[in-house]
């Protein structure tokens, strides 16, 4: 990942800028941006994000971190996300 405005502060993983879990939704809009010449790598990043700050914030609180919580933070949004900023090809089909 690329420096981004709205970065994860680690281990805490809240975002850098407006201190709201991370990814932020305007990090979430960063990355879409960023990621847009090779989007399904996206996904690839974000589920090592996952498991990175599932390992810090284990590490720094009594008990995991709820895993579906997790999830949606980290990967819940992607697909959608990758969805709507593209424009859609009439003979494409997901």
């Amino acid at each position: 990942m690329s420096r981004q405005r709205h970065g994860p502060v680690r281990p805490f993983w809240f975002c850098a800028n407006c201190v709201h879990p991370w990814p932020c939704e305007r990090a979430k809009a960063e990355l879409v941006a960023e990621y847009s010449a090779a989007p399904r790598l996206l996904g690839v990043d974000m589920a090592d994000c996952l498991t990175e700050a599932g390992r810090d914030l284990t590490e720094l609180y009594w008990t995991a971190p709820d895993p579906v919580e997790m999830y949606a933070r980290f990967l819940g949004w992607v697909k959608r996300a990758l969805a709507t900023s593209r424009p859609r090809d009439a003979g494409h089909f997901d």
